[in-house]
């Protein structure tokens, strides 16, 4: 059947929107990104600025998106701020030397945000499809994102029809937008495979000003093969946890789990899924990668939910080919149901995130390269950490080559408190904070997670203050970071011992 909205080229597209103007694009990783539009504006940026003329907008996504979005705008210099989350190389320089403005969010809180206007008005929503019907119904597709919210709150609405993704889709998505304060209801999500939305999201069809099709693959990447290091991590965390099943700690048939993305994610899903001590269990996370796709097949995973598929291009088209096997063990939903604090501490999900750097009482910088440098944000992890049965932070114990200790005296950038944080795993052991003091806490991260080359040095630290709940020496604390920008590396802080 013919749509009632016109069918533009995407440069037509990004014709009708201005500078200055705000804009909610799809995407939850690169994984059901907009792709075709931002590109147009990009060149459109780039001709704008040869007549002498500014054209920027405001770019809010649901987390990090692909090269096609954040890549291009940000080297057409056409972004004037950005929000919650980002990934781009691009991207990140344009915003660590100050020419895009940006403020990290909680993912769960972005839609909210939208909604409530605490980011002003939204000019356009630039989403992609694989279906859409004449009376608004729109069907996403691999990721779900804020796009709902954005869909609602912009004035107007662009899509792009894809048809690289199956319009079978449809049925893959639970589409569920709570009410704002003060009448908003409880959530009724109790056990991960629950739906309680809508297949779609339905707008006002009004509001689409037009359609774009394209036939383009997610600009998803692979991940380095796992190595020594993160297999021993990823080992390491599933001992730990089967070691608290044995111990009562955690039920026998375990909790749902929350896993980053990345190598280290990959690697800790891996030895899950081999340990003959973790039973078959259930996911309510952000992202589904490959390796959770692995699992879900095998059986190992019973059931997943997320707010994105972020899978190779083999792995969508392998998942495509046999849609009705995973149509019941595999849901996308809107990143604020995936990582709603009242879901996650309903369900009792343990978390397992990654950091930059932790400090020997327990904090964690996931965002900030020597407390300076942006490097993605803090993404989901807050919404997960904060409010989970058990909070895991994994990270190896050095970096550059054995040049950077990973756990420091304090962080340089604090995104994680000590509050939160629970249990610290790297490829050396695990250590358990719960329950433990500050100079415990130390003691243990030292000993069980430190790379032996910085143990001297940080039990030093520790060792030269014994005054006060927390043993810091304001004078001494960023010691190590100071020596490495001086030196190229943390090892040899003399004046530590």
């Amino acid at each position: 059947m013919k749509l009632p909205f016109p069918t533009l080229t995407a440069d037509e597209a990004a014709a009708l929107i201005d500078d200055g103007q705000t804009i909610g694009f799809s995407g939850f990783t690169p994984a059901g990104a907009a792709k075709a539009i931002p590109k147009s504006l990009a060149a459109r940026a780039k001709a704008e600025h040869a007549a002498g003329r500014p054209f920027k907008v405001a770019v809010v996504t649901g987390a990090s998106t692909g090269d096609s979005l954040d890549g291009e705008l940000a080297r057409a210099d056409a972004i004037s701020w950005r929000t919650p989350y980002q990934s781009n190389k691009a991207l990140r320089d344009s915003i660590n030397q100050g020419r895009t403005r940006f403020f990290d969010m909680h993912l769960s809180q972005l839609p909210q945000f939208v909604r409530c206007g605490f980011l002003g008005k939204f000019d356009w929503a630039v989403v992609e499809a694989c279906d859409v019907t004449a009376d608004g119904q729109i069907v996403l597709t691999s990721s779900v994102g804020a796009s709902p919210s954005f869909l609602r709150a912009a004035k107007r609405v662009l899509i792009e029809v894809n048809r690289f993704h199956s319009p079978q889709l449809r049925g893959f998505h639970d589409i569920y937008e709570p009410l704002d304060p003060p009448v908003r209801q409880p959530i009724p999500i109790v056990r991960p495979s629950d739906r309680i939305g809508t297949p779609c999201v339905k707008i006002d069809p009004s509001k689409i000003a037009g359609i774009v099709e394209t036939n383009i693959p997610d600009e998803t990447s692979g991940f380095e093969p796992a190595d020594a290091v993160t297999n021993r991590i990823g080992d390491n965390v599933a001992g730990f946890l089967a070691a608290e099943i044995a111990a009562g700690r955690v039920p026998r048939d375990f909790l749902p789990l929350q896993s980053g993305v990345g190598n280290i994610a990959n690697a800790v899903l891996g030895s899950l899924g081999a340990h003959p001590g973790i039973p078959a269990f259930e996911m309510y996370s952000e992202v589904i990668q490959d390796s959770v796709v692995d699992l879900v097949r095998s059986g190992k995973i019973r059931f997943a939910t997320g707010t994105s598929l972020t899978v190779s291009k083999d792995t969508l088209t392998a998942f495509y080919d046999d849609l009705e096997f995973y149509r019941s063990r595999i849901l996308l939903r809107p990143q604020e149901i995936t990582n709603n604090p009242e879901i996650v501490r309903r369900l009792g999900i343990i978390s397992v995130n990654t950091a930059i750097e932790l400090d020997i009482f327990g904090n964690v910088n996931s965002t900030h390269v020597m407390g300076t440098s942006l490097m993605n944000g803090i993404g989901g992890s807050g919404d997960f950490t904060r409010n989970a049965y058990i909070s895991i932070f994994t990270c190896p114990s050095t970096a550059k080559g054995g040049k950077i200790s990973t756990i420091v005296p304090l962080v340089s950038h604090m995104d994680h408190s000590e509050h939160s944080v629970q249990v610290v795993v790297t490829e050396q052991g695990v250590a358990d904070l719960r329950g433990k003091d500050p100079n415990e806490r130390a003691r243990l991260i030292v000993e069980k997670c430190a790379h032996p080359d910085y143990r001297s040095d940080l039990l030093a630290y520790f060792e030269a203050t014994k005054n006060g709940h927390t043993p810091q020496t304001l004078a001494s604390a960023f010691a190590m970071h100071q020596h490495f920008l001086e030196t190229g590396e943390m090892r040899g802080v003399k004046w530590l011992r």
